[in-house]
Order: structure tokens, then C-alpha cells, then sequence
């Protein structure tokens, strides 16, 4: 349940079993017009010369922006208790975690 301490209704939230367990992904895509972004979350293998999209997400704008600010705030809340996380020294938009090769997604 989510508590918004300006709205006095909170929101309650119904997590399907099937959706409960989640979906493992460690590379993402992100794509916008002006109207939309769009989310790919994929999972990349070592040595898989394909990429499999476990997951798609769309947002209107101001949701990705506050998206974006919630995960600013929660990584730096890990950081704080848990110490920095580290990133690998990969060219500044390379958000794969291992060298990919050169695979077809």
C-alpha cells in the first residue's frame, strides 16, 4: 500500500501472483516521442548472440520524470546504507553489463 501523506485515501495496489516473482533484466532501452517513453528491459547472456525484451513499459512524460526522480532518490538511499555503486570502465553510454560482441537484438 502506498501512503501519500497528501492524499488521506490511500492507494492500494493488487500484485498478481504471476507478476509477483518479477522479471530478471540487466540491459534496457529507452525511446521517446513527444508524447511517450518506452521502455525495453531485456536480458542479455554472455555468448547469446540475441537479446530477448522481458518486459516493455510506456509513460507519459511526466511519469518518466518522476520515475526518474524516484530512482535518484532510492539509489542514493542504497549508496548511503550499502556504500557506491560501482560501474565497469565502459564508454559513457554502454549500459551492458559485459562486452556484447557483435550480437543482433
Amino acid at each position: 500500500m502506498i501512503d501519500n501523506k497528501n492524499n488521506p485515501d490511500p492507494l492500494q495496489l493488487d500484485l498478481p501472483q504471476d507478476v509477483a516473482q518479477g522479471e530478471y533484466a540487466n540491459f534496457a532501452i529507452i525511446t521517446h516521442s513527444s508524447s511517450d517513453f518506452v521502455i525495453d528491459f531485456a536480458r542479455v547472456l554472455p555468448g547469446v548472440p540475441k537479446a530477448q525484451v522481458k518486459s516493455r513499459v510506456l509513460l507519459a512524460p511526466e511519469h518518466a520524470k518522476r520515475l526518474l526522480i524516484a530512482l535518484q532518490d532510492n539509489v542514493g538511499r542504497y549508496e548511503r546504507t550499502f556504500g557506491p555503486i560501482s560501474l565497469p570502465d565502459h564508454a559513457p553510454r554502454d549500459i551492458a553489463p559485459f562486452d556484447l560482441g557483435k550480437g543482433q537484438a
